[in-house]
């Protein structure tokens, strides 16, 4: 039976009450400096709605010295900071009790010059991508929602069917401004602090606060030739993919396992042509042999980028996008996919995913991902395997559906696999220490260099 879902709420209002008097001498700002019920409430809760951690003010920064001057206000006073996107994240990683959450929402600049793009964090992927299509241009890689900030996605690490191709989304960065522990507002690269540069993508806000980021932009298509091709069974899905990946014919290359039909469940690969038509389809398809059946769409590129927003905006419509989403995200080696998804699926009942949940299986060929995170299994080819859940009427609970995940992140470990850590999994210090692998020592080493009191983004709970 579902229980009714209660978010963890933390500290208690007075303890929060206690900490805004902290705020008392803040000196000026560009910005504004909140303590109204609206705004200390939503940066009290994320996407996930699993988590409820009060801060005892929000900052809506006018400019990085903004970030900057708080941060050293809060180092001073022992007080903790967080930097807050979208607040997409689902297990309360961007919050901080009776701390500061800076809201990076009012940094949203974006400078276009040649062939890069130099944007604030707190912009959108929608935004940019809808400034650089005027002069033909486009970001080279995506999430598959566009709604998402660039410091937001640049801090977890940005995963998209384009990975293939290009990478990860923290592999196609130039150039970082970003806030650290002590207060600094310091430029990096990969020659300049390159040990902050590679601790900061995808490094979870642990050593310091995106506030800037320069990305290269490429040629923009005009059209978007869009393929979903049907499998029988994951072993068939998964090897197509891999064909497909390392052969580099399509420009998109992802995957979904749609919810069981009597027949059982669907497996799907959706791929992409950049400038195709229907006159390139034998070119495309002639001699694939692990599907049966393909539907094929010509989209506008800017359409095909956004097409999960309709899909969003339905959600919204009837509460299912406001619900708890205990989402699980993993990386998986392609020796142990197919034995981690079946098992999985077999074992995986209707009502502990949720009526709208999606599962995303995908490849992901490592050497593209050029930066020591989001940290990869130890394979030329992986795969991301996520079960993304809502807590629906007449589904598990959200805390089942978490417990669940803990499950399923020992399995992943146990087949050689990665947690892509923007879901819901309880994990201790040592599963941290194992997560990061071989990029931990370094990574602890900038944590203590960049931020060594230790007072960015608690909710993570790596340290």
């Amino acid at each position: 039976m579902t229980r009714p879902h209660r978010p963890s709420r933390q500290p208690e209002p007075g303890a929060t009450r206690r900490a805004a008097h902290a705020f008392d001498a803040v000196p000026p700002l560009d910005g504004e400096l909140c303590f109204d019920e609206a705004a200390l409430e939503a940066a009290s809760t994320d996407f996930g709605g699993l988590i409820h951690r009060r801060p005892a003010a929000v900052l809506k920064p006018g400019s990085a010295e903004d970030v900057a001057t708080m941060v050293r206000y809060c180092r001073e006073r022992g007080l903790r900071v967080a930097g807050r996107g979208q607040g997409h994240s689902t297990q309360g990683q961007a919050q901080v009790p009776a701390g500061l959450v800076i809201d990076l929402g009012t940094l949203n600049s974006i400078e276009i010059r040649d062939d890069t793009a130099t944007v604030q964090s707190g912009a959108l992927w929608s935004t940019l991508v809808r400034a650089t299509l005027p002069l033909g241009l486009t970001p080279p890689a995506f999430t598959d929602y566009l709604e998402l900030s660039i410091g937001g996605t640049l801090s977890a690490g940005g995963l998209g069917g384009q990975i293939g191709h290009y990478g990860t989304q923290v592999a196609n960065v130039l150039e970082l401004q970003v806030v650290t522990g002590e207060g600094e507002i310091t430029t990096c690269s990969p020659t300049l602090r390159p040990d902050l540069f590679r601790a900061a993508l995808g490094g979870l806000g642990q050593c310091a606060i995106i506030t800037r980021a320069t990305i290269p932009l490429v040629p923009a298509p005009q059209s978007v030739r869009f393929y979903t091709l049907t499998c029988p069974s994951v072993e068939a899905l998964t090897a197509q993919q891999a064909e497909l990946i390392e052969d580099g014919r399509f420009d998109y290359l992802a995957g979904q396992v749609q919810s069981p039909s009597p027949e059982g469940w669907t497996y799907v690969i959706e791929a992409a042509a950049y400038d195709a038509t229907s006159m390139d389809d034998a070119r495309l398809l002639a001699d694939l042999g692990h599907h049966t059946a393909v539907e094929a769409q010509d989209l506008d590129y800017f359409d095909f980028l956004n097409r999960i927003a309709p899909l969003v905006e339905t959600l919204r419509s009837i509460g299912e996008w406001q619900r708890p989403h205990p989402w699980y995200d993993s990386l998986l080696p392609a020796s142990s996919v197919n034995g981690v998804v079946t098992e999985t699926l077999a074992n995986l009942k209707a009502a502990a995913l949720g009526a709208s949940a999606v599962i995303l299986l995908y490849p992901i060929l490592t050497a593209k991902c050029t930066t020591p995170l989001p940290a990869l299994p130890d394979a030329e080819l992986a795969y991301l395997f996520s079960l993304l859940k809502t807590a629906s009427p007449g589904a598990d609970s959200a805390e089942e559906m978490v417990a669940a995940n803990r499950v399923q992140y020992d399995t992943t470990v146990d087949a050689g696999g990665r947690w892509y850590p923007i879901g819901s999994v309880p994990l201790t210090p040592a599963d941290w220490e194992h997560h990061f692998g071989a990029f931990w020592n370094e990574f602890k080493a900038a944590r203590h260099r960049y931020d060594p009191d230790g007072i960015l983004t608690p909710g993570q709970r790596i340290f």
